[in-house]
């Protein structure tokens, strides 16, 4: 388990986490997000202590990780795929954290195996894509097999085999009882991998709940139906005190229920050929959730030369 306690961190004027506090619970991929600047990877640095907060405090398993005896054995994590010597070879890299953490040698070659590395294991790293990389990244950070995985956008590089491949690894690492804390930009990826999030924007706590619970409370309720009679539900949906809204031949409807709609069209003796509830996407959501918590914002512009 990962606890944040009131982390703050300062730069100098600049004021990056701001009284964070929040829990990432063992047995569920949590997904931590938040626009650019937001703050998230100096969250994770100093969870993992390298950076020492301003206040508060970060434990995991209720000790300081600095404390720890055998950090790669309760924590795994890859922060910077690229922060690696780039003249070693893959399973010289590797060989290296093995031996400068007492792990057994026999690791090497499962982490290799675990991530699709074995291969690659005579190459040098300064020749690898990012999305290999990433693999390698995340090979490191398994090599002790920790009860803890925290990964800085794991995703980043990786081809669709490649992303499905990490999303059903760490909905694996989670139904092992493993606490997996995941940072990404990828509203769709998050969406598909992460059970419950954690949203900041400007280095404060914006929203902690289950990704279900997220989209529903940012999210416009809207119920779509498709009639052949067309205007006549317009009319009676108007009549009953709502706004439709014809959009690519269907009427939305803001603020009700497919229930309601239903009832209203069957009413009328109208027919309905299609009626559910439009459900936001999860990019939707935060897009909504983050608008005031945006560090940088472009200025509307059009493309091409000026006049």
């Amino acid at each position: 388990m990962i606890e944040a306690k009131g982390l703050t961190k300062r730069y100098g004027d600049k004021l990056a986490v701001s009284d964070l506090s929040f829990t990432v619970r063992p047995g569920i991929v949590t997904g931590f997000l938040g626009p650019n600047g937001a703050g998230k990877s100096t969250t994770m640095r100093m969870i993992l202590g390298l950076d020492r907060p301003t206040a508060g405090e970060a434990l995991i398993n209720g000790r300081r990780y600095s404390s720890v005896h055998a950090p790669m054995q309760l924590v795994g994590a890859l922060l910077d795929a690229k922060d690696v010597h780039g003249g070693r070879t893959a399973r010289a890299h590797l060989n290296a954290l093995v031996q400068s953490n007492g792990l057994p040698k026999r690791r090497v070659d499962e982490v290799l195996a675990m991530t699709g590395m074995t291969e690659a294991a005579g190459r040098r790293i300064k020749g690898f894509s990012l999305g290999m990389s990433q693999r390698l990244g995340i090979a490191a950070a398994m090599l002790g097999d920790p009860e803890i995985l925290i990964f800085d956008e794991p995703v980043n590089g990786l081809d669709p085999e490649g992303i499905l491949w990490i999303r059903n690894f760490m909905h694996a690492l989670a139904a092992e009882g493993r606490t997996v804390f995941v940072s990404s930009h990828l509203m769709s990826e998050m969406e598909n991998t992460a059970e419950h999030l954690i949203v900041i924007g400007l280095g404060k706590l914006l929203a902690d709940m289950s990704t279900k619970d997220f989209i529903e409370a940012n999210s416009a309720g809207v119920v779509r139906v498709r009639t052949p009679q067309v205007e006549e539900l317009v009319a009676a949906l108007r009549t009953a005190g709502l706004a439709p809204n014809l959009v690519d031949g269907h009427i939305d409807v803001l603020g009700t229920t497919t229930d309601a709609v239903g009832d209203i069209a069957a009413a009328n003796r109208l027919t309905v050929h299609e009626l559910y509830a439009q459900r936001s996407s999860l990019e939707e959501a935060f897009m909504e959730m983050t608008r005031d918590s945006v560090e940088y914002h472009a200025a509307d512009a059009t493309v091409g030369s000026a006049q």
